[in-house]
């Protein structure tokens, strides 16, 4: 079992900044492909960004591309997205996901991951 925890959330105007992080405990962190969703109201949840195992790759959804940066401190056991130029179509709750499989591509389905945190809202204001 992985437990992930999400942190950092919080309401910003537009163009501000926000740092999430989450952070995992019960199996080796080094092992976990980590990803990054968004669900906002009435609307399915999505892909923002992703980084495998090693850290060595990672992808982004094109709406955030540019804007966000995800990254992992395996000696913290967390996993980080930064968002920069936020926009109020930013606003949503943010979950991160894990799998433990030690793959070299990041995936973006929601189905593959099997671990989920329980969210933290960002609200950016216009």
């Amino acid at each position: 079992q992985v437990q992930l925890v999400e942190s950092g959330g919080g309401l910003v105007q537009a163009g501000g900044s926000l740092r999430l992080s989450c952070a995992a405990s019960g199996r080796t962190f080094s092992s976990l492909a980590m990803g990054w969703f968004r669900q906002a109201p009435g609307k399915e949840r999505e892909f923002v960004a992703g980084t495998t195992w090693s850290g060595e790759s990672t992808s982004y959804s094109d709406s955030v591309k540019g804007r966000f940066t995800i990254s992992r401190d395996n000696a913290k056991n967390t996993v980080y997205l930064q968002m920069n130029s936020l926009k109020p179509e930013d606003t949503a709750v943010y979950h991160c996901a894990a799998r433990t499989q030690r793959i070299t591509v990041v995936v973006v389905s929601t189905i593959w991951y099997n671990y989920w945190g329980q969210g933290t809202q960002v609200t950016v204001s216009s």
